[in-house]
């Protein structure tokens, strides 16, 4: 089973380009972030055309969260972060896919650090490890998908020292960060490829793409049990570089599977 986390900013700019990939990969699941569309503009019809149930939590102009599962509908569990009942950001959701509890999220940027937006962001981080805290025993496996706008360590990142003053970079968010890991969550990309230059977002500007100056920031984490299943896990780069594609590449992690998926 394919699970991956796909930033698509903006779904209704980079449908075509979403359409594609789906027909070319044939993912099981697929968690998109930045929608940047309205609950009832999200195109369902189009994404149940190309075979995908799918639940969503759209929000106008920024933001938004989906997942979406092949040949079958995802059996949605929630759509909010708990931990702060006023918070109206469309950042999070939860669903079951055959046997498999998923969850979809966009960490908040923080930018500009410091400053109210970082703080929301560290607050942000402290209500996902309380509710990761519980997801983590689950005897269900658990992933949880995401652009987590967190750039772990040095080598996550082209040219480091140019981000310290960075909210995905900060030392108070690699080391929230640190914390939800050491729940027991590991790390798909990182335990497949523990030396690898790996990068999943690279910016518009000054060439990065093509320059690999990228960042490692979207990241699938499991729970033991989905971690006993991990076969592989990667970057499907090369849709950076498709017309019109997001600054995101799908990222993506291999389960073993059980006659469901």
């Amino acid at each position: 089973m394919r699970i991956v986390t796909y930033n698509v900013n903006g779904i209704g700019a980079r449908l075509p380009s979403l359409l594609r990939w789906l027909a070319e990969a044939s993912p099981k699941v697929v968690c998109l972030q930045e929608l940047k569309a309205p609950q009832e503009s999200f195109p369902d019809g189009a994404i149940r055309d190309a075979g995908y149930g799918a639940v969503w939590r759209g929000q106008k102009s920024w933001n938004g969260v989906a997942i979406l599962s092949r040949n079958s509908q995802p059996t949605e569990i929630g759509r909010a972060l708990p931990g702060d009942p006023d918070d109206a950001h469309s950042r999070y959701i939860e669903a079951q896919v055959d046997g498999i509890h998923v969850a979809c999220l966009y960490l908040p940027n923080g930018n500009p650090a410091p400053g109210p937006k970082f703080d929301y962001k560290l607050r942000w981080l402290e209500r996902l490890t309380a509710h990761a805290a519980q997801l983590v025993s689950a005897e269900a496996p658990v992933v949880l998908a995401g652009d987590y706008n967190v750039i772990p360590t040095e080598r996550d990142v082209y040219k480091p020292e140019r981000w310290v003053d960075d909210a995905l970079f900060r030392v108070e968010v690699r080391e929230a960060f640190a914390r939800l890991t050491r729940q027991g969550w590991t790390d798909a990309l990182r335990a497949m490829h523990p030396d690898d230059t790996i990068y999943t977002y690279w910016d518009y500007f000054r060439d990065a793409y093509r320059r690999n100056a990228g960042l490692r920031i979207d990241h699938l984490l499991l729970n033991p049990p989905a971690a006993a299943r991990l076969v592989s896990s990667g970057v499907d780069r090369d849709v950076r570089g498709w017309q019109k594609a997001s600054d995101h590449a799908p990222t993506w992690v291999e389960l073993r599977d059980t006659g469901t998926g």
